[in-house]
């Protein structure tokens, strides 16, 4: 794979990636469990997606590793995981279709999330880390499409959240940090440069944007917010100037404005 001017990606521990994926999965059909038809019926901020199909959509995340292992391994790389949020793009149409079809034919939800935690358990006891896989945004190593699995999962456990009032799913410690630096890694990739310091307590900062390059004390142009906020920014789910205005970003510097590099994950 070309690797000429690519920045070396940041390592995430397998093992704790893994642990975090069930984890965070876990806490997902704990919340489930105990939804009501009338619950699971509500709608969210995706589209004309229910909560159901919400539901379905995060189990989908996760049998896209069964997916790609029932394929034969690729015979090299294609893509770093810092790329997979921008080689996602264009695949809305088809994942809503294949979401719906799923929803439709799982009425019991609990059954469904139940199979998958066990199926991906075993695969992941029986594949190395190392195993190519065939993906949507190209081939990459099972390690690092855990790591993407780790950013569905916190994402759309926060759009659970936002559905259902009260419902407060955990978002695991270790998945809401691996899910934070990708997508801070992924805004570096896609805006390099060193004029700006996004900063985000306390899992990530990186450098990014065109333009002088500071070397010591405070950067000229910072951004801050928290791991959540982030996220939303990342996906879409809150613009840049709503987060701005509800100060829930901090913003100094005249190359300090994102929003023309918002959203990164569609």
């Amino acid at each position: 794979m070309p690797t000429t001017s690519r920045k070396r990606p940041r390592s995430y521990d397998p093992a704790r990636t893994r642990a975090a994926v069930l984890a965070q999965f876990g806490h997902v059909r704990e919340g489930v469990r105990g939804l009501t038809p009338e619950q699971l019926a509500r709608p969210t901020r995706l589209g004309d997606w229910t909560v159901r199909e919400l539901v379905a959509h995060i189990g989908m995340a996760l049998t896209a590793v069964h997916r790609a292992l029932d394929r034969p391994a690729p015979p090299e790389r294609t893509v770093l995981v810092t790329e997979w949020p921008s080689a996602t793009a264009g695949r809305s149409a088809a994942i809503a279709g294949f979401t719906r079809r799923l929803a439709a034919g799982h009425p019991d939800l609990d059954a469904y999330l139940t199979g998958i935690d066990e199926s991906l358990r075993d695969l992941l006891d029986t594949h190395p880390g190392g195993r190519l896989l065939g993906t949507n945004a190209g081939a990459l190593p099972l390690d690092d499409y855990l790591v993407t699995r780790a950013v569905e999962l916190v994402v759309h456990t926060d759009d659970l959240n936002a559905a259902v009032p009260g419902l407060d799913v955990p978002l695991d410690r270790q998945a809401l940090a691996t899910a934070t630096r990708l997508l801070a890694d992924a805004l570096a990739l896609k805006a390099p440069g060193g004029a700006t310091e996004v900063r985000v307590p306390p899992y990530a900062v990186v450098q990014c944007v065109e333009g002088p390059r500071h070397t010591r004390g405070t950067p000229p142009n910072v951004v801050e917010t928290g791991p959540l906020t982030w996220l939303r920014l990342a996906t879409g789910r809150l613009t840049w100037a709503d987060a701005v205005k509800e100060a829930k970003v901090s913003a100094s510097g005249e190359r300090a404005d994102l929003g023309g590099l918002l959203p990164i994950l569609g």
